[in-house]
This record gives structure tokens, sequence and C-alpha cells, in this order.
């Protein structure tokens, strides 16, 4: 990774959809540079893909919170893992050391979707407690 690499990953996290000649002319290159160079950051695993940022709100999810989890003595962590990451309401699983065992990002429609996921956490996926944290607001996503 040289500077020009490094300018490239900043201009592409502020817009991942930039064209191959406006990147180039960010950071000096050709159209034809700029684009062999993000497929050699992607060949080298610099680059691990590009994603939609979505705001939950838009989509009537509303209520944003961190759940801490911390699992049964009898839960599997990586079962856990894989079960509340394809909950609805569920977009990052962190896996920490210490207490809790997770922190989960949540976006949930009101505070009775996030009542009925708490209760899914432990009934069905294994948690022993959840500390839920409601967020009131964030500063702007980064790349």
């Amino acid at each position: 990774m040289d500077d020009t690499d490094a300018e490239i990953l900043r201009v592409l996290r502020e817009d991942g959809r930039i064209s191959w000649s406006d990147l180039g002319a960010a950071v000096g290159l050709s159209a034809n540079a700029a684009a062999e160079r993000v497929r050699r950051l992607r060949r080298a695993g610099v680059i691990t893909g590009f994603v939609a940022l979505v705001d939950p709100a838009a989509g009537g999810r509303t209520v944003e919170a961190l759940v801490g989890v911390t699992l049964s003595m009898a839960t599997d962590s990586d079962t856990f893992a894989a079960a509340a990451a394809r909950l609805e309401p569920v977009s990052e699983v962190l896996h920490l050391t210490g207490a809790p065992d997770y922190q989960l990002r949540v976006s949930c429609r009101d505070t009775a979707e996030l009542d009925m996921l708490l209760r899914k956490l432990r009934n069905r996926l294994g948690a022993a407690d959840t500390e839920t944290t409601i967020i009131l607001r964030s500063g702007p996503a980064r790349g």
C-alpha cells in the first residue's frame, strides 16, 4: 500500500459507486490505472467487498439499540452468533472479550418488536442475560 492506494480507499469510503474515471481524476490516475489498483486491492484482501448503507428509519425501523448478550453455559457461541445474525432486526453481531459475550446492534419498528427480540434471544437462542441501551443518535457512518 502506498499513498495513492490510501487515497483510493478514502475516496471509495466516501462514494463506493464512483466511476473509474472520477476515481482516477480524484487520485491523479487514469481510469484504467485506478480500476487496476482497486482490483489489486481486492485481490490482496484490503478491500473485502462493497455494501449498501441503509437507513433503518427509512424502512420504518426507528428504534435502534445495542444489546449486550451473556450466553448461558449450555449455549454454543458459534451457533448463537449464526442464529442472531439471521434475525431481521439485527444488523451487527460482535463477539467480545469479557462480559457480555456479544453485542448486537439492532433496529426495531417499535419497543414492542424490541421486547419480542429480547424474549427470542433468551427463550430460543440461549441468552442468559441481556442489557439493552437505546441509541438516541449516532454520527455519520464511516466506510
